[in-house]
């Protein structure tokens, strides 16, 4: 896990270059990742994801792909928000815009995401059996739908944050 100030701060995850991807833990063993004999892998497809978020068939379930660009991402329980670190001087400054990057950011059309219990966000690149074993987040987030809406905004002149929010739904 990285992490970009001392302890206690919040736990950043990034990749080798490609899309982080949050996958709920029951069909984990089911993502393979670029280790694939296939022409094209999980990693291939997630790679083909257009704009900021999208979803992939995995096993029974889909996963959440964190497209555009692999920014370090951790997640923001108290605002049911991935935050996305796309610039900014410090950990501190990042994490002090964040509410008025919710207010202000650009939001791209919602998707709905059906999930089954917590989420292993991680590097694409790996098999959902190692993601234990490289740099990962455990999210804890209920059984349900969610909608799921990605957006980014600028809430310092040198701040820049890509932000995707959850909110459950009603079952």
């Amino acid at each position: 896990m990285v992490r970009y100030a001392d302890p206690g701060a919040q736990e950043w995850v990034e990749s080798g270059g490609g899309p982080l991807i949050a996958i709920p833990e029951t069909v984990l063993p089911f993502w393979v990742g670029a280790d694939s004999a296939e022409p094209a892998t999980d990693y291939d497809r997630a790679c083909e994801v257009d704009g900021y978020v999208g979803l992939l068939p995995v096993g029974d379930s889909a996963a959440l792909v964190f497209g555009d660009e692999p920014a370090a991402t951790t997640y923001l329980p108290e605002r049911g928000t991935f935050v996305r670190w796309c610039a900014a001087d410090s950990e501190a400054e990042l994490l002090a815009g964040v509410p008025a990057a919710l207010d202000t950011a650009v939001w791209q059309p919602e998707v709905r995401w059906q999930v089954p219990g917590p989420v292993l966000l991680f590097d694409s690149a790996w098999p959902g059996g190692a993601a234990d074993r490289t740099g990962h987040l455990r999210v804890p987030l209920r059984p349900g739908p969610y909608a799921v809406r990605a957006g980014y905004a600028q809430p310092g002149p040198e701040t820049w944050v890509g932000l995707v929010q959850l909110r459950k739904l009603p079952e």
